[in-house]
């Protein structure tokens, strides 16, 4: 069983410059099919992250649906600045 929060941080990692303040962390669902990830990062990661018109934020919830297919879950991921 993948732990979907070091999976998620393993793929934004590589794309944020301040790597310090870069947290994932699994949030409480009252859905127990669902995992809600909350991505913190200063607020230019945040802007990489989300990308043009949500275009990387889609790719990283497509990638993190496969990953979580395994466990039968739906993957919520938020992104949040700090």
């Amino acid at each position: 069983m993948a732990e979907l929060d070091k999976v998620l941080r393993d793929l934004v990692e590589p794309m944020v410059d301040d790597v310090a303040s870069l947290e994932v962390r699994q949030m409480p669902s009252d859905n127990e099919k669902e995992v809600v990830l909350c991505v913190y990062a200063k607020n230019e990661d945040i802007a990489r992250l989300i990308g043009h018109k949500g275009m990387m934020a889609t790719a990283l919830r497509q990638v993190m649906s496969v990953a979580s297919h395994t466990e039968d879950k739906r993957v919520s991921i938020k992104f949040e600045q700090i």
